[in-house]
């Protein structure tokens, strides 16, 4: 669904208000998280995170956008939605654009490739929510892959995930193939301790630490752990700061974290859920796509504390090339690459990685973050995020299965029959104890249009894999893709069955030295803002690219970089709505405590039932399991947990390391005097 709108607008009544918006100063990026909330002669402008239609509306066009141009480097998730930013909300001519990929095709890390015979292949996959206000935005206008217009990607999106409700049986598996219990976190409350602290924390005061410096050993044990790092792919040497950026953005999906009812998949795989139509958008609207085109550096005209970016220079096919940019025209740069060098591997291959070579091929994206950073601090510090390859390392590994002992068990651990259409394992499922922390998922079926119907196409990956497999005694990268299907056998309990899964099943593996080089520990002055400090007309998107609040490694973070490049090159006047307030949200912040306190009740509950209980606020009250609405006005709750506290008061332990956390508390606020 295109909106055109005409170049030129007749807005003589509404002159004095547009004059008055001229000089208005729009904050493109609020942070609602250093504000305090309230109404007032200073709030002319919707609160930062407000999310919903108010903060959809149709800015003007900047003067003279029909003149200027804007060079899109990298197709990934990021440049595209820049280009569409650029067309719906700053009215440029879409033949004004034009997006430079270094590959023969776009969607950076955002693929599915392949057929039945060859095998598929998708180097990873996207678990996703409903507060991407970003992404949902895009996706409202772009036409839907297989419903007619005027339908849409969302329209579509919405009536796969309404139906068809997400959430998985078999989380967790252990002891070849038998379900373990996975029905709550498994913290203590001196665990649950170390999260609030986390919680609490400021964001200034954890440049550079990781996980492991900030947690007990029992913490990194415990089933909450092992549901977040698997799901969202942290190791325990990444930046607890992310960690703690996540807990935020995503605090109201946490009662859904065990079970995965949290999270809503596409139909497809993500390349043509996604990738497809968006481009299929652009093209008709005119957007101009080089491929096979690596810019290496940009010209920049540096003058004090301004830098205006004067030319592009790339490698084409048909040789070095320099794009001149004029003072007017922008530029938005895709600064690092999560995929960027990823070896490929299949049944008899296994994957060989080639980084740092000397290869104008090879870390084009990381060389040229690194020119732009060597000609100002302003542009971060790209070698704390590729400087560590093995720590920013994993590998995955597509299987694309005929009927077989696999397809029959994946059958047992999943919510419907894989070939039904529907929800396969609702998530990824991982085998606790795997030496490499094995997962995989199936999620729904056909996962390619193409796909014949009697093909399953599940995916595999494993987060410590420098460790010897559980039956294939060699680490995984050291694997050809048979013995990575061997491995997963022995853990699903089919090693006696497995000459027969082999024959029906292809293997494609990509190993990737970069894909959380995101999460990697970090200070301030690391990322470059989306608009450095001092550009005139150049952005930077993507994964490793600041913001006020929002995480990595998601599409929402991509999209959201780029739209904030957008507005703030064009001086558009609207803002960029902050992430979704859950985490202020009473509601969301006691159902939380309660999903950490193992579903049980909380200190304090019983107090909070005994008041509320009855009243118009009782609704904000977590039930628990087999509770009724009616169960929060009985007052049992309030009693047994005066029993519990004196219990813990005359716990020793507990009291001295609750004393331990306030003094501490305390001291910091005797420093910020």
């Amino acid at each position: 669904m295109t909106r055109r709108q005409s170049p030129k607008f007749d807005t003589s009544r509404l002159k004095t208000h547009i004059d008055a918006m001229t000089k208005q100063a729009v904050d493109v990026t609020p942070d609602a998280s250093s504000r305090h909330l309230h109404n007032g002669l200073d709030t002319p402008l919707p609160p930062a995170d407000l999310h919903g239609s108010y903060v959809n509306h149709r800015p003007l066009p900047t003067r003279d956008i029909e003149k200027r141009h804007a060079y899109i480097i990298g197709s990934g998730i990021g440049g595209l939605s820049a280009a569409f930013f650029l067309i719906r909300d700053g009215h440029m001519p879409a033949g004004n654009i034009t997006i430079l990929e270094s590959q023969e095709v776009e969607g950076g890390a955002l693929d599915g490739a392949g057929n039945a015979e060859d095998g598929y292949i998708v180097r990873g996959g996207r678990e996703m929510e409903m507060t991407y206000q970003n992404f949902w935005d895009v996706f409202s206008e772009i036409p839907a892959l297989e419903l007619p217009e005027p339908f849409t990607v969302l329209d579509e999106y919405r009536i796969v995930n309404d139906s068809d409700k997400n959430w998985s049986k078999a989380r967790l598996l252990e002891k070849q193939g038998q379900i373990r219990d996975f029905s709550t976190m498994g913290l203590s409350r001196l665990q649950q301790l170390e999260l609030v602290r986390l919680f609490l924390a400021r964001k200034e005061d954890l440049d550079d630490i990781k996980v492991e410096d900030w947690f007990s050993e029992g913490f990194l044990n415990s089933n909450f752990y092992t549901f977040w790092r698997t799901m969202f792919a942290f190791e325990n040497w990444h930046s607890v700061l992310e960690m703690k950026l996540y807990m935020h953005r995503f605090l109201h999906l946490m009662d859904g974290l065990n079970d995965m009812t949290s999270l809503v998949f596409p139909k497809y795989n993500q390349y043509d859920s996604f990738v497809r139509p968006l481009m299929a958008w652009l093209k008709k609207q005119g957007v101009k796509v080089q491929y096979d085109t690596i810019v290496y550096d940009l010209e920049m005209d540096i003058s004090g504390d301004t830098k205006t970016t004067t030319g592009i220079q790339c490698h084409t096919s048909s040789g070095d090339k320099t794009i001149k940019v004029h003072q007017r025209d922008l530029v938005f740069v895709t600064t690092g690459s999560i995929v960027e060098d990823t070896a490929y591997g299949d049944d008899d291959t296994a994957p060989e990685l080639r980084v740092n070579e000397a290869d104008p091929n090879v870390g084009s994206s990381w060389q040229l973050w690194r020119n732009l950073a060597g000609k100002s601090p302003a542009f971060g510090r790209p070698d704390k995020f590729c400087g560590n390859v093995p720590a920013s390392t994993w590998e995955s590994a597509t299987l694309t299965c005929r009927p077989s002992p696999l397809t029959e068990k994946l059958k047992e651990l999943s919510v419907n029959d894989p070939y039904s259409g529907k929800t396969v394992t609702g998530g990824i499922i991982t085998f606790t104890d795997s030496a490499w922390l094995m997962s995989f998922t199936v999620n729904r079926q056909p996962h390619f249009p193409d796909q014949p119907a009697d093909v399953i196409v599940p995916w595999v990956y494993a987060l410590m894999m420098d460790k010897p497999g559980d039956y294939v005694k060699k680490p995984m990268p050291e694997c050809t893709g048979k013995e990575i299907l061997i491995e997963l056998c022995y853990h699903l309990g089919l090693i006696n069955q497995v000459d027969e899964v082999i024959a029906a099943t292809k293997v494609r593996t990509a190993l990737m030295p970069y894909i959380t080089a995101q999460f990697m520990p970090r200070a301030r002055g690391d990322r470059p803002w989306a608009v450095p400090e001092g550009s005139t007309n150049l952005a930077c998107l993507g994964q490793f690219v600041e913001t006020h609040n929002d995480v990595v490694f998601t599409l929402e973070s991509s999209v959201r970089t780029a739209r904030i490049g957008v507005y703030s090159l064009l001086g558009i006047k609207k803002q960029v709505p902050d992430i979704y307030p859950g985490q202020y949200d009473i509601r969301r912040l006691l159902r939380a405590t309660r999903t950490l306190n193992n579903d049980e009740a909380f200190l304090g509950e019983g107090i909070l039932r005994r008041v509320l209980g009855g009243t118009y606020l009782e609704n904000i009250l977590p039930l628990g399991p087999g509770e009724k609405p009616e169960d929060l006005r009985t007052h049992g709750l309030f009693e047994q947990q005066l029993s519990t506290l004196r219990s813990l008061i005359e716990d020793s332990h507990t009291l001295d390391t609750a004393k331990r956390w306030i003094q501490g508390a305390i001291d910091n606020l005797s420093r910020r005097r």
